[in-house]
This record gives structure tokens, C-alpha cells and sequence, in this order.
């Protein structure tokens, strides 16, 4: 699965509809293959990104959490941490 497309459900604050779109972007970018399509394509690569979107949507608001939401902070600095430790640290950050 695409790297960039990040977990949106049970965190705090909530998931925005901007998260969403861009989510759903990543996605069809990436089972297209385009970055950006051409005009032939424009149509349908829009299309699918407005549909995944609204099913994306429609899933993360129905579902139920067992668990108190994740901080979206404490999480993005663990997954750096856990970056770090796999690749080590970027070039020129000492």
C-alpha cells in the first residue's frame, strides 16, 4: 500500500474533510499511475477521486472504536522515531 495515504480513523482531533480528499488523491494516484493525467484521462481520474472520497467518508463515520482516540502528535512522532530507527536519521541532521 501507498506510504503516503495515512491512518485517518479514531483520533483526536477528528479526521477533516481536507485529510480525506487528500487521502483519496494518494489513492488514485496511485492504482492509475498518474500524477497528473492527461485531459483524456482528466474526467475519469476525478471522478474516482469525488467517489472514493465520499465512500472514505462514509466509512470513517461509521465506525465504532473500542479504544480512547490517538493523539495525532504522540503518533506522528512515533512513526518518526520508528522511521529513524529503520533508516537512520536524514542526511545533515545530526
Amino acid at each position: 500500500m501507498c506510504r503516503n495515504i495515512k491512518m485517518l480513523f479514531n483520533f483526536d482531533p477528528p479526521v477533516t474533510p481536507e485529510e480525506i480528499q487528500a487521502a483519496s488523491l494518494q489513492f488514485v494516484r496511485k492504482i492509475s499511475g498518474f500524477n497528473k493525467p492527461s485531459k483524456a484521462n482528466e474526467e475519469a481520474f476525478l471522478s474516482a477521486i469525488a467517489a472514493i472520497n465520499s465512500v472514505s467518508a462514509k466509512l470513517l463515520s461509521s465506525l465504532e472504536a473500542n479504544s480512547p482516540p490517538k493523539n495525532r502528535e504522540e503518533e506522528a512522532a512515533r512513526l518518526k522515531a520508528r522511521s529513524v530507527k529503520r533508516f537512520g536519521a536524514p542526511k545533515g541532521v545530526v
